[in-house]
């Protein structure tokens, strides 16, 4: 087995047990994990020109379902809570904690695994794009409303979250752009033909920040649970309904994706090794594969953060337990792509 072959397979599933093990060290590099997420938004951007991008039905399907399964988490879990009796407290950690399994924006490492399982890297970079913007926009409007400040107004809460917000998603993307265009106005220049391309060596690059990113969020999750203090009922309810929320999006963005296929892959680069024997042989099942990743696997980096800066804390257990389901999906993905490709030399 090559040293790409063992990362492709077991990278995800080290990365959080090293976490785990160095929780010590690894809580205090939580700072560096803003950079990071925008280091892996300017690179996925770097791939692709922002001109060659489309969107399609299966974009706005899962867009849509994505926020209106959003609210319906919160809302519902918190009339479910009110029925059972649920502490105030308990209430706003498991409602918010669901809530935010479905409003995280799509991974940046997603187009890479949905290169590696033979989807398009071209149309879910679009819908990466689409969903951060998204995200931008609808978070400092809908935080405000389940988690208020008291002491603060409505308009200033929701400016005090899109400043902060918007420009971690969005920048990264005005970066890229820019690098291309000056680029390529830089080659016209000259009179050369050649045009921006993110060399293979970097294009690889959001993939391994996202193993850094989940090595320290595992170790920050894991002193949480070690130090916090919150009811076990509680913690049981995020890791289960976690779960049910990550298969449920993996397998509806599937259904979304088979019915409402895009006509073509788009204009594909050559930056990402694709798995030869894991690409469908029909866009239904290409878009499939595309639409499931694009919709079940999240920027958990991203929802972390935004738990422990604007909502209750504690509610963070959600999407981080959604880290440990969504990289036991995607190993297993990657893992069987793996095999595949190896049977088929």
């Amino acid at each position: 087995m090559t040293v790409k072959q063992f990362i492709d397979k077991y990278a995800l599933a080290l990365s959080m047990l090293v976490g785990a093990a160095g929780f010590a060290v690894f809580r205090h590099l939580t700072p560096v994990l803003p950079p990071m997420i925008g280091l892996m938004l300017f690179f996925t951007f770097c791939k692709v020109n922002p001109l060659d991008l489309r969107l399609h039905s299966w974009h706005w399907a899962v867009l849509a379902v994505q926020m209106a399964l959003t609210a319906g988490a919160f809302y519902g879990c918190v009339a479910l809570c009110r029925q059972l009796g649920v502490n105030q407290e308990d209430t706003a950690i498991i409602s918010q904690g669901l809530m935010v399994c479905f409003i995280m924006p799509t991974a940046t490492a997603a187009p890479i695994i949905a290169g590696k399982l033979g989807g398009s890297i071209q149309n879910l970079t679009a819908f990466t794009l689409l969903s951060n913007a998204v995200t931008a926009i609808v978070v400092p409007a809908f935080f405000p409303l389940v988690h208020p400040d008291g002491q603060m107004a409505f308009s200033a809460e929701m400016w005090l979250i899109l400043r902060r917000v918007a420009p971690l998603l969005l920048l990264p993307f005005i970066a890229a752009w820019a690098l291309r265009l000056l680029y390529d106005g830089w080659q016209r220049y000259k009179g050369s033909d050649k045009r921006f391309v993110l060399v293979r060596t970097w294009a690889q690059v959001p993939f391994y920040l996202w193993i850094g990113t989940l090595t320290i969020l595992t170790g920050d999750i894991t002193y949480t649970l070690l130090h916090a203090q919150y009811s076990w009922w509680a913690l049981a309810v995020l890791f289960s309904g976690s779960l049910a929320a990550c298969l449920a999006q993996y397998f509806i963005g599937r259904w979304i994706g088979y019915r409402l296929p895009a006509p073509s892959k788009g204009k594909e680069y050559k930056d990402v090794v694709i798995n030869p024997a894991a690409v469908p042989t029909t866009m239904a099942g290409v878009s499939r594969i595309t639409a499931g990743q694009a919709f079940g696997q999240k920027n958990t980096t991203l929802g972390i953060w935004m738990c422990q800066v604007f909502l209750n804390p504690l509610s963070a257990i959600g999407p981080a337990a959604y880290i440990l389901w969504q990289n036991a999906f995607n190993s297993a993905q990657l893992y069987n792509a793996a095999n595949c490709k190896t049977n088929d030399k």
